[in-house]
């Protein structure tokens, strides 16, 4: 059985929704942020980066979002989570997600991690004023160019969405006026009428 660490509010909920869309066999362990438990030694034994999510497999231990949700799709392709057979459309699930791992992710990173890039209290404003922006540049990139709808890559359902769908709850917190994405915020409408993603929203409430 697969075993998840997760913490709620983090980009580990998109690797929850997938397992949970798979129709996986898995186990999850919530850790604690705010009392630092992703630090305790015996949490950085299993993940030494000390973030999740991490995932727990047969064959050893898997992090980083991108790398969890395809090996999810490889793993149980009855999902369907992903173009397997298409090497061309499968690239691009993963040109997308890489663009919410190695750029939506680190714009929102700002917000509250600027000591990861910085070591001056004015620094971090600096940063923090920024995230507003950056943020609502990476979405209406999205919007406007990568969200084909009604699914990111357009009719199918893919291990793409829960991912969206995860940064885009992170939006409001980061100041962006999401009446101005309509095409995004009608993706989030839709993904919480799913049934996978209402059970999983229940295990990460604080």
């Amino acid at each position: 059985m697969l075993k998840l660490y997760y913490a709620p509010g983090t980009c580990a909920l998109a690797s929850h929704i997938a397992l949970a869309e798979a129709g996986a066999p898995y186990a999850t362990e919530r850790l604690d942020f705010k009392a630092n438990q992703q630090n305790s030694p015996d949490y950085l034994k299993i993940n030494p980066k000390g973030r999740v999510p991490t995932l727990l497999t047969d064959r050893g231990v898997l992090t980083e979002t991108p790398a969890i949700l395809a090996y999810i799709a490889q793993s149980f392709p009855q999902a369907k989570l992903a173009p397997l057979g298409d090497p061309f459309a499968f690239a691009k699930v993963q040109a997308f997600n890489a663009y919410l791992c190695a750029t939506v992710h680190v714009a929102h990173a700002h917000k509250g991690r600027g000591y990861r890039w910085a070591t001056e209290e004015n620094s971090f404003a600096d940063m923090k004023q920024m995230v507003p922006k950056t943020m609502a540049a990476c979405f209406g990139l999205i919007e406007r160019d990568m969200l084909q709808g009604p699914w990111v890559m357009g009719e199918s359902y893919t291990i793409c969405d829960p991912y969206l769908y995860t940064l885009t709850l992170w939006l409001a917190g980061d100041g962006v006026d999401t009446s101005t994405l309509p095409k995004v915020t009608a993706h989030r409408e839709r993904m919480e009428q799913r049934s996978a993603v209402q059970k999983v929203l229940t295990d990460h409430k604080t």
